[in-house]
């Protein structure tokens, strides 16, 4: 018996659930150990007006000096905000240092829009990190600029195209999995929301009902779920399903209390559900 650990590369975010502050508890949840790496700490998200912000940048590859001094491992290194392309080389050169399952969730946009802060040599480092990748889950967005196509109109796509996309995310990583995450169906009427899964070949989809409008961290707890559940050992599907259950559980709970969306998902309610126990 031996417990895992991950390391876990985001930036660790005060208010506004999202990023370590979403991931930690759910992965922990989970009977992994989460060891997190910071790219940078804020006070609140930017979905708030104001914000502080340290960029962690500088002082990240003295962090992870202390940890190859103390010979530290790891089973799993997951990535997920970096600020710039000096925190994307720094991952690289970490993954090379830290043998380890490689899960990338490429935090570079959403809606056909990239973040503000994504510049070209951004895009272009995040798209050479794919080969080191065991696992990677795009949304629709993320997933066009990986692959330098043009953003669907409406954000509505087909099965095929879905097919073809995945396939070619897939063929530049060693593992071959992508999961697209939270994409409207052409033949939808956009009352669902759909995760797209290529498992080395194999393709399925999780279909959820879409309730309320966007969260802030709703992709990290979905992240955090599928990721640690699939370490565990759960086959691609059941781990998505299992994290499209979770969130939506959460999503239902927050329009229930009347949160604002940059509160995030009320998850503190569900933990105690994925690993077996009940509702606390």
């Amino acid at each position: 018996m031996r417990q895992k650990k991950i390391a876990l590369i985001n930036d660790v975010t005060g208010f506004g659930r999202c990023s370590v502050t979403v991931e930690l508890p759910i992965i922990s949840a989970l009977k992994i150990q989460v060891c997190p790496l910071p790219t940078a700490l804020l006070s609140v998200h930017t979905g708030f007006k104001n914000y502080f912000m340290d960029d962690f940048t500088d002082r990240m590859e003295i962090y992870i000096d202390s940890w190859q001094k103390n010979n530290l491992t790891f089973d799993a290194v997951a990535t997920g905000f970096l600020g710039s392309a000096a925190q994307i080389e720094i991952v690289r050169r970490f993954i090379k240092n830290f043998p380890a399952v490689v899960i990338i969730d490429p935090v570079m946009g959403d809606h056909g829009k990239i973040y503000a802060s994504y510049t070209k040599e951004m895009c272009r480092r995040m798209r050479e990190l794919l080969e080191f990748a065991d696992l990677v889950t795009p949304n629709l967005t993320e997933a066009c600029e990986l692959l330098g196509v043009p953003y669907p109109e409406g954000g509505v796509v087909s099965d095929s195209e879905l097919a073809t996309m995945a396939a070619n995310i897939a063929a530049k990583t060693r593992g071959g999995r992508v999961v697209i995450t939270g994409v409207t169906l052409e033949f939808d009427d956009g009352s669902n929301i759909s995760n797209f899964i290529f498992d080395r070949g194999e393709i399925n989809f999780v279909t959820s009902r879409r309730l309320g409008g966007d969260r802030s961290g709703t992709g990290d707890a979905f992240f955090a779920v599928a990721a640690a559940s699939w370490l565990n050992g759960e086959n691609l599907l059941d781990a998505t399903k299992k994290a499209a259950d979770f969130v939506a559980k959460c999503i239902s709970h927050a329009e229930k209390l009347n949160l604002p969306w940059n509160w995030g998902l009320p998850f503190e309610e569900f933990l105690t559900e994925l690993n077996g126990g009940e509702k606390s």
